[in-house]
């Protein structure tokens, strides 16, 4: 048979066997990467002193605004689940990511914090659409043995983006301006259409294939999500895991200005070795946890293991709140994200794609990233809170240790197979 022709993938719509899916992984990556540094160039202009006067923002006014992206990106993760379990990955896709560059670019044109804010939510509400595509791809092209390497290559994009967008949008601010920084971030992202919309195929159903994607969705109802104590422990997983990292993105820079006595320039470096590190550890892990899987070891304790050992590595921050010297608490910086990687791909795995039936990967990609929205949200509003009524970053970082503790427990109580959601017969044509 030619292999060039078009088959019909896992999620029964037509693609062509020719496609190359760590190609496209590469490319989902690259989104993800850019999604974040739109979404997190904020945080070096929320340590911007020029910008934080032009605006007056008090550090209360700051977490809020650091937070308003992800409240959109959280009530729009739900629909998009919704529409790319049934009209594929490529157009949606695409559509959304246009939106969410414009609107970054929009940034710098704002004059006022209710500007500011409307912005943000549009960028958050384009955004919601990353990580239900990304994974939906993932689950049709990768079997269990390879998702570990699969996601965890993916969420280099969510590390590798801050890394990159920290120290960019510090030296742009520095040489030019806030304004002009958010302009040329935002318009730069736009160059990953052309890829993009050249080689991924169209996977925009036919009627036919419509109507069979609609009937493989309705097999696993949101209800059937809802009652599973697999899919709410994903949540709390996800949601202690990216309470850490947004904490990191949204208010690392400002730590290390204010309290380490940085200066802008330097913190947007630590910030950046900080995410680099975290992406290669978590890439490795997620490899590591492949090839052991691979060999025969079941795969729930395998990531279950490497989640514990990660959330126990990522309270070492706490060592560099009490840290004496600028070099301990810089080393304790890098060193807590860095071991936090070792949870990041089989996080992923585990919660999205394991034990999750093949109907409902967007469905319930969109609700576990309802809870990474809501992680971000509550870090960057409850860290300010809490740097309002300490003055300092210590019970913030305390917070960070709080909810690593609880996704550790979460995943070894309610990570079970025989809890996973079930599959209803399919619905009848």
């Amino acid at each position: 048979m030619n292999r060039n022709i078009e088959m019909t993938g896992a999620n029964g719509l037509s693609r062509s066997s020719a496609e190359r899916p760590w190609a496209i992984l590469v490319l989902l990556t690259v989104g993800w990467l850019i999604s974040f540094i739109d979404r997190t160039s904020l945080s070096s202009a929320l340590a911007d002193k020029s910008f934080v006067h032009e605006f007056a923002l008090s550090s209360v006014e700051r977490g809020w605004l650091g937070s308003a992206v992800f409240w959109s990106y959280a009530a729009l993760q739900l629909p998009m689940g919704w529409v790319v379990d049934r009209y594929g990955v490529k157009w949606p896709y695409a559509i959304c990511f246009a939106l969410w560059c414009l609107a970054a670019a929009a940034t710098g044109l704002s004059d006022s914090l209710t500007s500011l804010i409307v912005v943000r939510l549009l960028i958050g509400a384009s955004e919601a659409i990353v990580l239900p595509a990304s994974y939906r791809y993932i689950a049709n092209h990768f079997d269990e043995s390879r998702k570990g390497s699969a996601t965890g290559i993916f969420s280099m994009g969510g590390k590798v983006g801050p890394a990159i967008g920290a120290a960019a949008a510090a030296w742009l601010i520095v040489a030019y301006s806030w304004k002009a920084m958010f302009v040329i971030t935002g318009m730069l992202g736009m160059i990953w259409l052309i890829p993009w919309l050249i080689v991924v195929n169209n996977d925009f159903p036919s009627r036919e294939q419509l109507a069979a994607a609609k009937r493989r969705a309705l097999s696993v109802p949101l209800r059937n999500l809802l009652v599973s104590p697999v899919v709410w422990g994903g949540f709390i997983m996800t949601f202690s895991y990216s309470y850490f990292v947004f904490y990191c993105a949204t208010w690392m820079p400002s730590y290390l200005v204010e309290q380490r006595g940085l200066t802008l320039m330097r913190s947007g470096l630590y910030t950046f070795a900080s995410f680099i590190c975290v992406a290669f550890v978590a890439v490795m892990a997620g490899w590591a946890a492949d090839r052991i899987i691979a060999r025969g070891r079941d795969a729930l304790v395998v990531r279950k293991a490497f989640i514990v050992a990660g959330s126990i590595g990522g309270m070492t921050i706490l060592f560099g709140a009490y840290a004496k010297s600028q070099e301990m608490a810089l080393f304790w910086n890098v060193a807590s994200l860095s071991l936090v990687g070792l949870t990041t791909a089989n996080n992923l795995a585990l919660s999205k794609l394991t034990l999750i039936p093949k109907p409902a990967i967007g469905l319930n990609t969109g609700l576990l990233t309802v809870s990474t929205s809501l992680a971000g949200g509550v870090s960057a509003s409850l860290c300010g809170w809490l740097l309002h009524i300490g003055g300092s970053y210590t019970l913030p970082m305390v917070s960070v240790c709080v909810f690593l503790a609880l996704g550790a427990v979460s995943a070894v109580g309610l990570m079970r197979r025989e809890w996973a959601p079930k599959v209803n017969d399919e619905t009848p044509a």
